[in-house]
This record gives structure tokens, C-alpha cells and sequence, in this order.
């Protein structure tokens, strides 16, 4: 989880291949309606938000449901965006992909072909983003490089999963 050009789909998917598991890119599953809401610089508010996280909920569900393992890129900005996609999963276990708004805003201008563009835009989520606790998520710095993540990940990830 995080802000738009935290990194998410690539440690993500990197996460993925490391456990063997499915990657979903939420980004995927947004609605027309979004995807040009904020390809015109719009930012999206609780209620475009609501049936998206509602739909990644549900996938997270049919993956435990038959128990597989799932890594999910979303940016589960808030508190409650997160609860909500928990009902899928009571177990889930967030990694918090955290950076600066400088190094944020060059990510994201050294993309070709994504929705999400502007300054605009990325102030928004930054403004909505409600950081976890340490008890919510395993936080990393989007300054080390995406395999030290993985690895800072996969080391607390027993952690995370006592009661």
C-alpha cells in the first residue's frame, strides 16, 4: 500500500514471484469512470473508491477461500479503505511503501503510460493518506531498492501473523 509512485506494482510483483503467490494490480480493477475521472487530473473521492475496494475485497476473499496466497498492489490510502478490504481477510498484512513528496513526484513524472498524472493528484493521496501504525503494517522506504523490501518484508512477516 501507498501513494501513487510508491512502487507498489513492482515490489509487488516481486513479492509475488518470491512466495510463489498471484499478483493484482488494484489499478487494474478500477472502473472506466476513474480511470478517466483521473486521467483528467480529477482526484477521486470515498465514493468512486467504495466499489473498487469493495471488488478487491472480494478477490481477496475468493483467494483465501481457496488458499492461495495473494499480493495486492492498492493504495489503501485510509484507516477505514483498509478495514474494508480486511473484511476479505482478517489475516491480511499490509507493507506501507513510504516516500517523500519529491521523490514521488519524480517517479511519477518519469512515466509514460498511467492514468494517474500531476501534481495535483499526487497532493490529494498525500493529503487523504492516513499513515498505518506499526501494529497496521510493516513500513519500508521507497529509497532501498525493491528486493531490500521484499526481504525487510518476508523478515517481519512472521511477526505480523501472532496474535
Amino acid at each position: 500500500m501507498g501513494v501513487s509512485g510508491s512502487g507498489k506494482s513492482c515490489v509487488g510483483a516481486l513479492l509475488a514471484r518470491r512466495l510463489g503467490a498471484t499478483f493484482i494490480d488494484g489499478d487494474d480493477y478500477h472502473s472506466p469512470a476513474s480511470v478517466a475521472k483521473m486521467a483528467g487530473g480529477i482526484p477521486l473521492d470515498d465514493e468512486d473508491r467504495r466499489e473498487w475496494l469493495e471488488a478487491l475485497a472480494d478477490l481477496i476473499d475468493a483467494s483465501r477461500r481457496r488458499d492461495e496466497t495473494l499480493v495486492l498492489a492498492c493504495s489503501a490510502l485510509k484507516r477505514r479503505y483498509r478495514e474494508l478490504l480486511r473484511r476479505g481477510d482478517p489475516e491480511l498484512v499490509y507493507l506501507f511503501l513510504q516516500g517523500e513528496r519529491t521523490q514521488l513526484r519524480e517517479r511519477l513524472a518519469a512515466r509514460e503510460a498511467h492514468f494517474f498524472r500531476g501534481d495535483a493528484m499526487l497532493d490529494s493521496q498525500l493529503r487523504d493518506l492516513e499513515v498505518p501504525g506499526e501494529r497496521e503494517a510493516v513500513t519500508c522506504h521507497i529509497g532501498d531498492t525493491p528486493e531490500f523490501i521484499v526481504e525487510a518484508f518476508l523478515e517481519a512477516l512472521p511477526r505480523c501473523r501472532q496474535p
